[in-house]
């Protein structure tokens, strides 16, 4: 039996959503083996998606390694059409996909509305480059490919655009968690459909209804999931969970939480903390210590610290009322009567009485354009030859939190 050669070993796992997937040996098996990525097995991909969908439990370990397979599925298709693509390029690009995720911290968006003053797109470059310091230099093309700075721009687009492969993951394996049927979308379809022209992605002609149907399921899925007004609740419960435990530790009251929430938590935002020092903790921060961190804090002497952690710990979620305009002052100032009257005057009532927006965009035809090649060779923008609604203008919802007993 012909021996395979070491180029052609590959890990393999058993992935729910396409079954197996593999991870050649040498660059990206080491990144997958790396703590940075490994700590992705404990961040959840949908936040608190499951107080309304129970099997929404899958981590951003599972997307990014399905995100991957896509992008090594694209990898052959656009060669087969004649695409060039290197060995150097194809390791890169399939490197970038696999890391973009990798800035995200616990409980979806929360903690880059609190305690970290970092989008996770800007730390994900970070730990990229701190991984490239680390390997030599070994991804120095991906992160130019990530950072959009390579000359092949559809390298870029596949990784980040209005069709990566990012999207493409998250809207099938986050409709396969939940159970929403709404998001599924023909993913193996779209990828056979792509192609380069002039140096960016475009979309055979074939394969623009499945275009279509992937921004209805996109815009679709936001309503459904990602924006239901239940998880809206939860994860500003979070939010204002962890603002309230940062104003304690500010005071200089003692809080009984992990050691890289503590860093998080008491830290002196005026000052900037080297790079390094922030990833290392940052690179430690997971789902288990803000759920520890409730666990302890419902024992709290804190009235908001512990009122929101029992309501977490025990799906005792906040009311959302969902407006098409800005609430109403006087109806806020309502709210926050009967809040005095039931949590006493003492209470932090903006924890407890909030109000906010949220918006879903489904196709930003005002950014990079999604664009058809017809057999004639025209390229079109798909909003200028599709002939159904593609969302192209943001919705706006605005919404008041307070708790259900307040109704």
């Amino acid at each position: 039996m012909k021996k395979e050669s070491v180029s052609n070993k590959r890990k393999i796992f058993n992935d729910p959503v396409y079954g197996f997937v593999s991870v050649p040996l040498g660059l990206l098996l080491n990144l997958v083996d790396h703590p940075f990525f490994q700590r992705l097995r404990r961040i959840r991909q949908v936040g608190l998606a499951h107080y309304v969908y129970p099997g929404a439990l899958h981590t951003r370990f599972h997307h990014a390694l399905g995100a991957l397979h896509l992008m090594q599925e694209t990898i052959e298709v656009l060669r087969s059409k004649g695409v060039q693509i290197t060995e150097a390029e194809a390791e890169a690009v399939c490197a970038a996909i696999l890391l973009h995720d990798i800035g995200h911290g616990p409980y979806s968006h929360a903690l880059e509305h609190t305690i970290v003053d970092y989008h996770h797109e800007q730390l994900s470059l970070l730990f990229m480059e701190e991984l490239n310091r680390q390997l030599g230099g070994q991804l120095d093309l991906t992160i130019e490919i990530f950072a959009d700075r390579y000359e092949k721009k559809f390298l870029h687009q596949l990784v980040s655009g209005q069709l990566d492969m990012d999207r493409m993951d998250y809207l099938n394996r986050d409709s396969f968690f939940t159970g929403v049927s709404e998001g599924v979308i023909g993913y193996d379809r779209i990828i056979k459909m792509l192609d380069v022209h002039q140096g960016e992605l475009v979309v055979e002609e074939k394969g623009m209804y499945s275009i279509e149907k992937f921004l209805i399921a996109r815009r679709l899925m936001y309503w459904q999931v990602y924006l239901h007004k239940t998880n809206v609740s939860a994860e500003h419960m979070v939010v204002h969970l962890l603002q309230r435990a940062r104003e304690l530790a500010l005071q200089g009251k003692p809080l009984e939480v992990s050691g890289p929430l503590r860093w998080f938590l008491y830290r002196n935002s005026a000052e900037q903390p080297p790079v390094q020092d922030l990833l290392a903790h940052f690179a430690r921060l997971d789902d288990v210590d803000i759920a520890a961190a409730t666990k302890t804090w419902r024992d709290s002497d804190d009235f908001v610290l512990s009122y929101l952690s029992k309501g977490l710990l025990d799906r005792k979620l906040f009311r959302l009322e969902w407006r098409s305009v800005p609430v109403e002052e006087d109806y806020l100032a309502s709210i926050r009567t009967r809040a005095t009257a039931q949590f006493g005057s003492a209470a932090q009532l903006e924890h407890l009485v909030f109000s906010g927006q949220e918006s879903n965009l489904a196709y930003d035809d005002t950014q990079e354009q999604i664009k058809i090649l017809f057999k004639d060779g025209r390229v079109l923008p798909i909003d200028e030859c599709s002939d159904v609604p593609l969302y192209t203008h943001a919705v706006t919802k605005y919404f008041v939190c307070y708790p259900k007993e307040l109704a």
